[in-house]
């Protein structure tokens, strides 16, 4: 029975032991939150890399608007407008001189929750049957990674025909995202669809829908969407509880990366609520668009070589980590281009592959190694800033191949099956596990002392 009590306690605390460390070593997967971090091995102290991104955040507090035409916004000069569902609710007046009365672009993007709710307001559909036409542009002047739904809300009735596009060259050029229209056929010749027609196989399809383009009814019926958490779910499951598959494949489908990234969006209001068949000519002022709230979720693309991003001389940039520069850390630094540059890698999960630029090796001048972010790995030595004396069994620049590698390529095996690539896991501080289970012994010894008395 003691012996069996003396094993307990070892398994107990060796598991509890196993398990500390394991936590300890291994960031929770999927946050990508850090980019490097120092770690203890039977050779020392060295750096270990990791792929990493900023957070998500609102990416509203960062963008420039534009509207076209520029003088679309109501209140100059001023006007006296009706309600939709009230033709003779002809109270709500906008004034551009008067604060109070103003309805000024800005109001998209501040602070909802206030009462009377704020809303940016176009002027009235005065020019009919010219169609009142309006663009909202959006500009980051950085390229931005989607992350929650796209979402409008309107204070006048959603609209009856509008078109959600993005560009990726900073409004160069213009792809749509998605089509509205309370008739697709007949506004947009597509047949009428859902996010939930959508697969694996037809995510990157461009559809209409009329999910969101009925007339004014209710409180609940203002917001337009673009879904991008549906599509998501389409690879992680229906509570996104599976990222793991949609980081691999957003790392290997460069399409479905870019679809999710912008640099720009813009809103192009086609047709207003009418909230009938026929426009009553008799009294346009009931027709306009009225935008209270724009939500845009992302983060700043930083190809996975950075966890922050910045403001820097009025503009957003990553704040560039693995020997990496530029607004997307999308090249290596001056005298760090040992290796083309790559972008990191989720993979493998959890912590991904950095693919740090390495240094030069031109000569006596140039700092291969030191001791702060260009520490030779997997226990090598710098020498005189100039090379890695690297450890038996590694190679590269700051030691961070193995030796096969070099000599049989990737994999390592060479049909031999001696070595298969694969780093060994990091192992536990030997002194510290020795003095922990000395100390178990110890105290197991005196348990059995005591019960021998």
């Amino acid at each position: 029975m003691r012996l069996h009590l003396a094993l307990g306690l070892l398994q107990a605390l060796g598991s509890c032991y196993v398990s500390h460390a394991a936590v300890q070593h291994y960031p929770a997967w999927g946050h990508y939150d850090v980019c490097k971090s120092q770690v203890y091995t039977d050779e020392g102290l060295t750096w270990d890399y990791m792929a990493c991104q900023p957070e998500a955040a609102d990416m509203t507090k960062h963008l420039k608007v534009t509207l076209d035409p520029p003088n679309i916004t109501c209140g100059d000069p001023p006007e006296t407008y009706c309600a939709l569902e009230n033709p003779y609710m002809c109270n709500n007046e906008c004034d551009a001189t008067t604060e109070e009365l103003a309805h000024p672009p800005g109001l998209m993007f501040d602070f909802e929750g206030r009462n009377p709710t704020t809303f940016w307001q176009s002027s009235s559909w005065k020019k009919h049957p010219k169609p009142l036409l309006v663009n909202i542009t959006l500009s980051w002047n950085k390229t931005i990674e989607l992350t929650e739904d796209i979402i409008l809300t309107f204070e006048s009735g959603r609209p009856e025909q509008m078109v959600l596009e993005k560009s990726l060259d900073y409004g160069r050029t213009w792809t749509p995202y998605q089509f509205y229209a309370t008739d697709c056929l007949d506004a947009f010749t597509m047949e009428p669809k859902t996010v939930q027609d959508l697969t694996q196989h037809t995510l990157l399809d461009i559809i209409c829908t009329e999910d969101y383009s009925r007339g004014y009814v209710w409180k609940n019926d203002k917001t337009v969407r673009f879904e991008i958490k549906d599509r998501f779910a389409l690879f992680a499951g229906p509570r996104l509880h599976n990222m793991a598959s949609l980081y691999g494949q957003l790392d290997t489908t460069k399409n479905l990366r870019d679809f999710f990234t912008i640099t720009d969006l813009r809103v192009r209001l086609l047709r207003p609520a009418t909230g009938a068949t026929m426009v009553d000519e008799n009294n346009l002022s009931r027709y306009f668009y009225a935008i209270s709230d724009i939500k845009v979720q992302g983060r700043c693309k930083c190809n996975l070589h950075a966890n922050v991003c910045v403001m820097d001389k009025d503009k957003l940039s990553c704040a560039c980590e693995h020997n990496t520069t530029g607004p997307d850390c999308g090249r290596c630094k001056r005298n760090y281009q040992g290796r083309a540059w790559s972008a990191g890698s989720y993979l493998p999960i959890p912590k991904g592959t950095a693919n740090i630029c390495i240094p030069n090796n031109v000569g006596p001048v140039t700092r291969v190694c030191d001791q702060e972010l260009l520490r030779c790995q997997n226990g090598g030595l710098c020498q005189d800033h100039q090379r890695c004396q690297c450890a038996g069994g590694y190679s590269g620049v700051l030691c961070e191949k193995h030796r096969c590698e070099a000599e049989l390529g990737p994999g390592c095996d060479g049909g031999t099956g001696v070595d298969s690539g694969q780093a060994p896991p990091p192992s536990a501080p030997r002194p510290l596990l020795v003095l922990v289970m000395t100390t178990v012994m110890m105290s197991v010894t005196t348990m059995m002392m005591i019960m021998d008395a």
